[in-house]
């Protein structure tokens, strides 16, 4: 092994590779780790360290603690203007939804901001929620769009996630979510929203790059199956992964059909039955899913773990920050709520926001695992097993975070 390269050298530390899927944390003990040119260029046992240059390498003693990869947000909405703590009370107070909705809240009234809102203060709210994120290990996130509901403000979302991307250590993943809900000005027209979002929005955002992949929320109260698939299709036509929500309140059908598109992922999920699991098995997707706002709107119907472990699912964790229905922003408080409400093990979840979330990316290949060759994504612990980052909350344990092999 030549190690001409290494510019930092870790060692007394222990490892949570999560090279199993979830299995396990592969483990390493007594480990050591070789970074150099933002890359992991060597690990493996301290005792079998190759030999190396030691006044040209720094040196980190662990002492014992862990190192995991950089934690991954694989789902989340965090650019949106204003806020909807007035909805929360008033759901506290007995108001229903439809009564919140029709006094101008809901999704409607976070769209009314979004638009009303510049980039500059989108930007700077986002940034205190990306922080939070970062302050607990998170070294790659996703965020989509899908406030604007417009083509103007749908492109001022994702140049904010853009902007934080360039300006911040984290690593922004951007989605297009034009299909989210159907704006006050298509109200009864879904349909020729469609058109716009598949003719006009999805073409230009394309042709811009001004985004990875595109999600549809395709749900009874969303979009059916044949307006996802039109998404689904100008998608593809324009050469940009898929995504879905899907099968958060009932089962119509949008993970099979996502399936169909080669997804990376489907998300929610909660009402998947066994030919939905089946055929995201068989297409190699990943079930996203999201404690957040299961927890926050009293959600009673659980993901089928089971079925997912049964075809060997992979499966993902994220906060699904946004104004409604999670405005969470802590990746830890997941890994207690995918173990306490989700009933996963702390490996599972921890899997869920490394290795799985990667592939609900499609990066897994770069981030999400401790292999030679992958970027230098790596957060340090002060903790005596990996299992304790699930069971408490409250106390951030992290030690330092690299991104790419540069301390943050």
């Amino acid at each position: 092994m030549n190690s001409d390269n290494w510019e930092i050298l870790f060692i007394g530390f222990n490892f949570a590779t999560m090279t199993n899927n979830g299995k396990s944390y592969g483990e390493l003990f007594n480990g050591a780790l070789a970074i150099g040119q933002g890359k992991v260029l060597w690990i493996g046992d301290e005792n079998n360290i190759p030999t190396h240059n030691k006044n040209k390498i720094k040196t980190i003693e662990g002492k014992g603690k862990w190192i995991t990869p950089g934690l991954i947000d694989c789902h989340t909405h965090i650019i949106y203007g204003s806020n909807r703590a007035n909805e929360f009370e008033m759901r506290l107070q007995g108001k229903s939804y439809q009564e919140i909705a029709e006094n101008g809240g809901g999704i409607v009234s976070t769209v009314k901001a979004t638009r009303k809102a510049i980039e500059t203060e989108l930007y700077q709210s986002a940034l205190k929620r990306l922080s939070a994120l970062e302050r607990e290990g998170v070294t790659t996130i996703e965020i989509k769009s899908g406030y604007g509901l417009d083509l103007e403000n749908e492109i001022k979302m994702l140049k904010v996630a853009e902007k934080l991307n360039q300006n911040t250590s984290v690593s922004v993943h951007k989605t297009f979510l034009g299909a989210h809900a159907v704006p006050e000005e298509y109200k009864g027209k879904p349909d020729k929203y469609i058109d716009v979002v598949c003719e006009e929005m999805i073409p230009f955002i394309a042709k811009e790059k001004l985004a990875d992949a595109v999600d549809v929320f395709c749900e009874n109260i969303g979009f059916d199956l044949e307006q996802t698939e039109k998404v689904f299709k100008a998608a593809t036509d324009n050469h940009l992964k898929v995504k879905v929500h899907a099968e958060q309140l009932s089962n119509i059908g949008g993970t099979h059909l996502a399936s169909k598109y080669k997804a990376l992922s489907s998300d929610h999920i909660e009402y998947l039955d066994s030919k939905g699991v089946a055929a995201m098995a068989e297409n190699n997707m990943v079930a996203v899913l999201l404690p957040g706002p299961f927890y926050f709107i009293r959600e009673t119907k659980l993901p089928p773990i089971d079925l997912l472990r049964q075809h060997d699912v992979a499966i993902a964790i994220a906060t699904d920050s946004n104004p409604g229905t999670s405005p969470l922003n802590s990746i830890l408080l997941m890994l207690n709520m995918a173990c306490t409400l989700f009933k996963l093990t702390p490996s599972e979840a921890l899997a869920g926001i490394t290795c799985n979330a990667a592939k609900a990316l499609g990066v897994e290949n770069t981030v999400g695992q401790l292999v030679e060759g992958m970027d230098a994504d790596i957060a340090i612990w002060d903790i005596e097993h990996p299992a304790e980052l699930a069971y408490q909350f409250g106390v951030n344990p992290l030690v330092a975070l690299y991104k790419q092999g540069n301390k943050v």
